[in-house]
């Protein structure tokens, strides 16, 4: 006999989503974390950044009016912005807990080690299970450097009171783009220094290279094919040192070189179970080498985008799966991805590189959507669509440059995953006028080219 129905290790979208599911149908339930309940995303994360990007995505918007009706856009005050973030976002781990344990869920706080396949202990507890989810997520990583301890990562950045003059980002990857994207708004002096040869390497190259000039136009300095070597503290101020000579002064470094899996001292080499910094090793159905113990969400080694909707997707498998309503392998869907920029870009589905390697397989539509409705577009002039259908004319892919790409993006997804044809996106009524409208009217004319 066991204490619980389900241990979940973590407390994220990884793991309550299913833990509501599997109480709800009756399961006894815990679940243990050494932070905050609701883990990165609620408290350091994608809430945060989302909410700090309000007033940002306004000001961007004005801008596009300066010389028809808007002399200025309005100024942002961080400060003041950043208080309303900590009051905000600083309730919701209490309110999440609340709303877990008056369900019936049981929350432990500490560090949880897997004592053998039914048991973890946690404060010199022992619990049993018999299941087992490991939610853990990742963590950002650290570059091994002289110089390291003068680093900072994104949860050092969503906290900061005042914004630092001139930040050097380590990486030019979706972080770094997004929060060099608010500094820059604010007039700061912003400097990227990237290994590969370009920012946001798995997003469409045009609309990376039309972002990055924009962010150049703004002040922001690239420098690309750079490693750094060193940060040294000099005089009040950073010295960021690369292999290649390269010196750039600031007083501000933040490390976005990437993220790595939060497997340590969890016991996992002790029974078998494959991890490493990239995650924890799973099958088809997310079990570990141990089949009662399970991985969901960032921590778990995967191609799939490393997501939030993606990880809470995998709880409630993971939940259907241990009450036997689902025994087929766990099948994504076309998962949407947005960088929040100003604007965004966003991908669903087949990608623009992929489509152009094997165009006997796929047909690529390009939509220069402000060029025809900038009216619409809110003088927005660069907005950009790429559609792409397979062979029989069906939308299996899409990428979007612009202020909407995010809701766009959504609309975009649900035709795919359901397969909409043309035909049956014109017997739904759309509300008019709206950008959405403007978006579905270019996609059903392109599938009509084909035809």
């Amino acid at each position: 006999m066991f204490d619980y129905d389900v241990i979940f290790i973590g407390s994220g979208h990884a793991c309550w989503h299913g833990a509501i599911t599997l109480v709800s149908a009756g399961k006894k339930v815990a679940i243990i974390d050494r932070g905050a309940i609701g883990g990165t995303c609620t408290n350091y994360g994608c809430d945060a950044k989302i909410l700090l990007d309000g007033p940002f995505e306004y000001v961007s918007g004005l801008k596009n009016y300066k010389d028809i009706c808007i002399d200025s856009a309005p100024a942002i005050g961080w400060s003041g912005l950043m208080k309303y973030k900590k009051a905000q976002i600083g309730v919701l781990p209490v309110g999440l807990e609340a709303m877990l344990t008056s369900m019936g869920i049981v929350i432990k706080k500490g560090h949880a080690t897997l004592k053998d396949e039914h048991t973890v202990t946690v404060n010199k507890e022992s619990i049993s299970g018999e299941y087992i989810v490991i939610g853990t997520g990742m963590r950002s990583a650290q570059m091994n450097i002289p110089g390291r301890e003068h680093l900072h990562n994104s949860k050092d950045f969503l906290d900061l009171d005042d914004m630092p003059d001139r930040i050097v980002f380590a990486g030019a990857g979706v972080i770094s783009m997004e929060f060099a994207s608010m500094a820059l708004t604010l007039g700061k002096n912003v400097t990227l220094i990237e290994c590969s040869n370009k920012a946001l390497v798995s997003y469409p190259e045009q609309y990376v290279d039309r972002l990055t000039d924009k962010m150049k136009s703004e002040g922001a300095k690239f420098h690309f094919a750079e490693f750094i070597s060193e940060i040294e503290k000099k005089n009040g101020e950073y010295i960021v040192h690369t292999q290649s000579g390269l010196a750039v002064a600031c007083d501000y470094v933040m490390d976005t070189t990437g993220r790595v899996a939060n497997v340590e001292d969890l016991g996992l080499e002790e029974l078998g179970i494959e991890s490493s910094h990239h995650g924890i090793g799973v099958d088809e159905h997310l079990r570990t080498a141990v089949k009662n113990i399970y991985a969901s969400g960032d921590v778990v080694y995967k191609e799939i985008p490393r997501l939030t909707p993606t990880a809470a997707f995998e709880s409630e498998y993971i939940a259907a799966h241990i009450l036997g309503k689902e025994q087929k392998p766990i099948q994504y869907p076309a998962v949407p991805s947005v960088v929040f920029t100003l604007p965004r870009i966003a991908q669903v589905g087949v990608k623009v590189k992929e489509a152009e390697t094997i165009p006997e397989k796929y047909r690529i539509a390009r939509v220069p959507y402000s060029q025809t409705m900038l009216w619409l577009a809110k003088n927005e002039k660069d907005i950009d669509i790429t559609f792409i259908f397979d062979k029989s004319n069906c939308l299996v892919g899409a990428a979007v440059y612009g202020s909407e790409a995010g809701t766009w993006i959504d609309v975009l997804t649900l035709i795919i995953n359901q397969k909409l044809t043309a035909d049956q996106l014109k017997n739904i009524i759309f509300s008019f006028p709206t950008s959405t409208y403007g978006l579905i009217s270019f996609l059903i004319s392109q599938s009509a080219m084909s035809q």
